[in-house]
């Protein structure tokens, strides 16, 4: 088990959270979320010893073993795979190395053979003369394959090296696993086997996620970082975000009689219970959830933008055709044809082939062969993955802004700057210090202006919170135009897409379904 009590952090003149106190305990899967800048990976840091607390103490029960997920790639450059991975435990590397020193000396003591029995022992208890083999199963499980075992990490791809550090953590079971952002550049094949390795984790996992379908799956609790404190809810991040809209909802409707609505707030908690996704702890999940009350829960104080994507020219039944589109290093002969109530998601195993492929029919790009094809009554608007020149520009956000839009006024722009979290003066700062969040935020605004009824987004999530992302989702949800776009977001793409198309030299894939059931496919 570990406790956090009596928690602060102080930054200088800057207060992070205040007595903060925390119980994690075993068969739990915690999920740490909270706006931009909240602390949720200090958090973590401060979990695991890498800074301390300004004031109270983290406290972890006496021969329980805590594991983190290294961020820094390069860290272990001169390990080799298998190496790195043993280096998870790191008190029986720290025996086992000792071992072999003694066993190397030319001048070995019978004090040393006492120190090198006791060593044995140790050996043994942690498991040592097992560790090869589970770590080596380990890397294989997470698609790893075996001749990359005894290369250098420092001659290792990037995406490999990210699974080997995940391994890493995960081996020989800590009693307390910390992972921040852990599907960060994980392929859809190794975040899936992550997520039931973590559903039948048996110990305590705490982590740091934008990835709602992954926070959706594995948590049993969320920790929200909010109001300068930090609280423990039952549930994962749909329940906990659907529960804090309601309860905010609720406090604006102040004249509803106070029984009314706690019985909505029971009536929606029954209906969630049902669905506690965890099956080991479902049971207990339900019981916790059926004593909630609405005391329980505080209504969020983060903000959500409000995407709401609207068409002024109604769509026809001829969308767009691509006729044997080829673009050299990308792919080749691609053909498929947009009808008009299509909400298509692009996969494609090399990213840049999707980009290429929207660049080409946006018009951005004309070094194609083959044909783009737009109807008539097409009005299309497109966010692109590079974007950031056009931000290259003194213009005042609302200036900006009006270079997209058809009225002028200040007012009116800056009102739409405002409903996207622009607010007070911050409409009036130069476009190119803007964010990466900041910048989609913009774009996203100057789609919205457009009207276009058809509408291409490249990873649009990318930059974004978890309550950009949230809102994004709804809004893409809501259109009742035609969406072509691509996202890492699984939650996002599974509950926006209603085809699913995936392009690799050529067209490999294309069928009407949801993206989980593309996944079954597979």
């Amino acid at each position: 088990m570990l406790q956090v009590i009596n928690v602060s952090l102080n930054f200088g003149s800057r207060k992070l959270f205040s007595d903060v106190n925390l119980k994690f305990t075993k068969g739990n899967c915690y999920g740490v979320i909270g706006a931009n800048g909240a602390g949720k990976s200090t958090f973590l840091k401060l979990l695991s010893g890498e800074i301390e607390t300004t004031k109270g103490e983290i406290v972890l029960d006496k021969n329980e073993r805590m594991s983190v997920l290294q961020q820094n790639q390069n860290a272990y450059d001169e390990e080799t795979v298998l190496r790195t991975v043993l280096l998870g435990h790191k008190r029986l590397m720290e025996v086992w190395d000792e071992k072999d020193r003694l066993y190397e000396k030319t001048d070995f003591t019978e004090e040393d053979g006492i120190r090198a029995g006791e060593l044995e022992t140790e050996f043994a208890d942690l498991g040592g003369w097992e560790a090869e083999g589970n770590a080596e199963s380990l890397l294989a499980d997470i698609g790893i394959p075996s001749e990359f075992y005894q290369t250098k990490m420092k001659d290792l791809d990037s995406k490999l090296k990210v699974k080997v550090l995940l391994a890493q953590a995960l081996f020989d079971n800590p009693d307390i696993l910390l992972l921040d952002e852990p599907t960060n550049n994980l392929d859809i094949k190794t975040i899936a086997w992550l997520e039931n390795f973590l559903l039948n984790y048996e110990n305590t996992v705490i982590t740091v996620s934008h990835n709602r379908h992954f926070l959706n799956k594995v948590c049993t609790h969320i920790c929200d970082v909010d109001y300068g404190k930090i609280s423990i809810y039952v549930g994962n991040y749909d329940f906990w975000y659907e529960t804090s809209q309601l309860i905010l909802r609720q406090q604006k409707e102040a004249n509803k009689k106070a029984e009314a609505r706690a019985k909505e707030l029971q009536d929606f908690i029954a209906r969630f219970s049902a669905n506690a996704s965890k099956s080991k702890q479902a049971t207990s999940r339900k019981k916790e959830l059926e004593k909630l009350t609405i005391e329980d829960i505080k209504p969020s104080s983060r903000k959500y933008p409000f995407i709401d994507f609207r068409f002024e020219r109604q769509i026809g039944n001829d969308v767009l055709i691509v006729k044997n589109l080829s673009k050299p290093g990308f792919f080749e002969n691609v053909s498929f044809v947009v009808n008009k109530d299509d909400k298509i998601a692009f996969l494609s195993d090399n990213v840049n082939s999707i980009s290429a492929l929207f660049n080409c029919i946006a018009g951005v790009d004309k070094d194609y062969t083959g044909t783009v094809t737009w109807g008539k009554t097409i009005t299309y608007s497109y966010l692109p993955k590079e974007y950031n020149k056009m931000f290259e520009t003194d213009l005042s956000l609302t200036d900006w802004l009006g270079q997209f839009s058809k009225e002028k006024d200040s007012t009116f722009l800056r009102s739409w700057l405002g409903r996207m979290l622009f607010s007070g003066e911050e409409a009036l700062k130069p476009a190119r210090v803007l964010s990466g969040g900041e910048k989609v935020r913009c774009m996203l605004s100057k789609i919205m202006l457009e009207s276009g009824n058809v509408i291409l987004l490249d990873e649009p999530t990318n930059h974004l919170d978890l309550e950009s992302i949230t809102a994004l989702n709804k809004g893409m949800i809501n259109f009742k135009g035609c969406l072509l776009f691509a996202s890492s977001d699984q939650e996002l793409t599974d509950t926006v897409a209603n085809r699913i198309i995936k392009i690799g030299k050529t067209k490999d894939f294309d069928k009407y379904l949801t993206y989980s059931e593309y996944l079954k496919q597979l």
